[in-house]
């Protein structure tokens, strides 16, 4: 007996390169409701639905593959009305409220009004499981029966099968073996794994079929009814060993213990603004969320739907935003890219020794080559990165026993930076993929149009980006402190020599008076890509830039032509290829504007930081959950209205997520000088949208200290409101 309604037809676009995301069906559009621990998420509609065969991402993800395409109640052969569906402030459980709509018999007559039954799915992650307590209420004055049907269906579509790339060969799907709780679905894949998806239910539904289950209730004036699920994804899912509804509650008090136990060694921060309070806290439980526990410590997965695992650009951003906020991120981000740093050379995954990894996938499509993303090294930054932020995490910490743990990792990074990475020897590093099937940018806007010349023409590789010399510059000068408190001071100052004729020859070839800013990048033929883009910022983020350029590079990004009002554009709208809804081309990334706008504060422009920080507050008001999304178009700011959407943003993003923590160091001006075990603040500016920051637990060594910040006139005075050891706290 079929039992399942019709579901409609799928739509598949072909994509030739694994890069490419479909955007044939809008992320916004769809309000998605997000879910991950570990190495699983699910993306559901905002009535818990997922119905995948509208080219969306719905479903529940266990490393890469979907086990859960299709989710979906029906009461009486009906959707239900959605109430409201809600994220409980640490991320632990999805809530939907549901009731019925008006039922009709065959011949159209009223026979159940609407709103006389309210339904509850509530629903998180555990160990790559989904559960699911979904109550029943009758608010009726009789007995009513009432038949709730759940469809249910696993496609076991690789993630870059959702994306949008089309397999000439699928592995085999088995046939569903059912039982009186509960049904396993299966496949094996081409390279031969069984990945199996077990859904268990209590109490036992009436009907359990291979593709939906049915329950007859009895609901009674008042009382509440239970049913509890569980949706186990794996290469061997079993079901609960303890019952539904035994898993369902000792897995959500394990889940709120989690959580809570990763956020424990983090500051905390109250405001006097109740709204930039919201963000900050939605972004610290997505940051908690996205965050997997590797056994070399936290790392933060980049997003969700598309980037829900291991990058290395990503991770590492995002841990020196929020490095004042929580340096155990930084630790753990920082062992796990050393442990799989690139050792031998290997083309076809962009490898050569020394360098750090890019990106590692776990689906079928990536073990089989289909992908080259099993453990790829096709980022031209990430390398810097990693000496960038041992020298930071150093800078904070003073754990030397960390840093020379990781020291031959910095000098294999090293090494590469001064050969592989710089190819042809003139001291900048190049990026150039070395087969085709590798990424054709590999900077941050590394979609395949975002590095161009002034007319339009796509530039030809190798290609040396401004921003990966400005890493480069602050890797070499890190590694210099680095070396030097690990007791080599002639190593640090070979790296300090390296950083300080970086820094000259950066100004000669990247420098564009005329332009006013610094150029995108140089070509393969050391032809500069003259266009204004966000990516001259970085400059100023790093020091690399000379002090007498800072003020034309901040003038150049807050014109018009760059700032939109919500933020600084990727790309100039006054620049060939210009387009708001682009990915690269004139988007505003959060990440990318507050490395800005810690660059404007470093070199002394705190009222332009303040605008960037301004700006994206602002759009955070407009936006569901105060979230933050990996990007929204680049439209100039209207009054009384919020900013443009991208479709197929990822939210949550890390990187994004993690900025208004940079944005917020920035403002205050607040560094921590381990040498000295002080906290500082320098030149403090608030925001006007804030009058008081309150900050505790913020820590050094074993030290903490309480300390608020509130306006005073066009100042900003501090409160020292309690402290733990001996730690100062110094106002500049």
């Amino acid at each position: 007996m079929d039992i399942r309604p019709a579901l409609p037809e799928p739509v598949h676009a072909s994509y030739s390169s694994p890069f490419s995301i479909a955007a044939v069906t809008s992320l916004q559009e769809r309000r998605p409701r997000t879910l991950k621990h570990g190495d699983c998420f699910a993306v559901f509609d905002p009535a818990g639905d997922a119905v995948a065969g509208t080219n969306s991402p719905e479903g529940f993800y266990v490393r890469d593959t979907r086990h859960l395409s299709t989710f979906l109640l029906t009461i009486e052969g009906k959707r239900p009305l959605l109430l409201t569906s809600t994220l409980r402030d640490d991320n632990a459980t999805l809530t939907f409220d549901l009731t019925n709509p008006d039922l009709f018999d065959g011949a159209g007559a009223l026979i159940f009004e609407h709103d006389l039954i309210h339904i509850r799915r509530s629903r998180y992650l555990w160990n790559d499981t989904c559960f699911e307590r979904l109550t029943v209420r009758g608010f009726d004055t009789e007995s009513r029966r009432v038949r709730l049907r759940l469809v249910y269906g696993a496609d076991f579509a690789d993630l870059f099968e959702v994306r949008g790339t089309v397999r000439q060969k699928r592995g085999s799907l088995h046939a569903p073996q059912t039982r009186e709780n509960g049904v396993t679905l299966s496949y094996t894949g081409l390279d031969d794994v069984l990945r199996t998806t077990t859904l268990s239910f209590e109490p036992a539904p009436s009907i359990c079929d291979p593709g939906a289950a049915v329950f007859d209730l009895v609901l009674e004036p008042g009382k509440q009814q239970a049913i509890f699920i569980t949706v186990q994804g794996g290469s061997a899912a079993a079901g609960p060993a303890q019952g539904a509804r035994r898993s369902f509650v000792v897995g959500a008090r394990d889940a709120r213990r989690s959580l809570r136990a990763a956020s424990s060694g983090a500051a905390s921060i109250s405001t006097s603004n109740t709204l930039f309070e919201e963000a900050l806290r939605r972004a610290r439980s997505d940051l908690y969320m996205l965050i997997t526990e590797t056994k070399y410590g936290p790392y933060p997965y980049a997003g969700i739907p598309w980037f829900s695992t291991v990058f290395g650009r990503d991770a590492l951003i995002t841990a020196l935003q929020t490095l004042w906020l929580d340096p155990s991120i930084a630790r753990g981000v920082l062992s796990y890219l050393a442990a799989n740093q690139a050792t031998t050379t290997d083309p076809a995954a962009d490898a050569e020794p020394g360098k750090i990894l890019h990106e590692i996938r776990h689906g079928e499509m990536a073990d089989l080559g289909e992908v080259p993303f099993r453990r790829y090294y096709g980022s031209i930054d990430s390398t810097p990165l990693f000496v960038m932020l041992a020298g930071a995490y150093l800078a904070r910490t003073d754990d030397a026993a960390t840093l020379q743990r990781l020291r031959p990792n910095i000098e294999a990074a090293l090494r590469w930076m001064d050969e592989d990475g710089d190819r042809d020897g003139d001291g900048f590093i190049e990026y150039g993929r070395r087969q085709d099937s590798g990424l054709i940018n590999q900077g941050w806007k590394d979609s395949h149009d975002s590095v161009f010349h002034a007319d339009g023409r796509m530039a030809e590789g190798p290609i040396a980006l401004v921003e990966v010399q400005a890493y480069a510059y602050a890797a070499w000068y890190a590694a210099s402190h680095v070396m030097r408190r690990l007791g080599d001071s002639a190593a640090g100052d070979r790296c300090q020599a390296r950083a300080d004729r970086l820094r000259q020859a950066f100004d000669k070839a990247f420098f564009d008076e005329a332009l006013g800013t610094y150029v995108l990048a140089l070509d393969g033929a050391k032809k500069p890509c003259r266009i204004r883009t966000s990516n001259a910022g970085h400059a100023l983020f790093t020091g690399i830039a000379l002090p007498e350029r800072a003020e034309a590079v901040a003038r150049t990004l807050l014109s018009d032509a760059s700032f939109s009002g919500w933020g600084v554009r990727t790309l100039g709208s006054d620049e060939a290829r210009y387009n708001p809804m682009s990915y690269h081309n004139g988007s505003v990334w959060p990440h990318d504007n507050a490395l800005i706008a810690a660059g404007l504060a470093r070199y002394g422009f705190r009222e332009e930081a303040a605008r960037i920080f301004e700006g994206l507050f602002a759009a955070s008001t407009y936006i569901d959950l105060r979230r933050l999304p990996e990007l929204f178009c680049g439209f100039a700011r209207e009054r009384s209205q919020g900013p443009t959407f991208y479709p197929v943003a990822c939210s949550p993003q890390a990187w994004a997520t993690a900025a208004p923590f940079l944005l917020l160091q920035s403002a205050l001006g607040l560094r921590f000088e381990s040498a000295r075990n002080s906290i500082a603040f320098r030149r403090p500016l608030l925001p006007g949208f804030l009058d008081q920051v309150v900050l505790r637990g913020l820590r050094l060594g074993d030290c903490t200290a309480d300390i608020a910040l509130k306006r005073s006139g066009s100042a900003v005075a501090i409160e020292v409101l309690g402290r733990t050891g001996t730690i100062g706290i110094d106002l500049e």
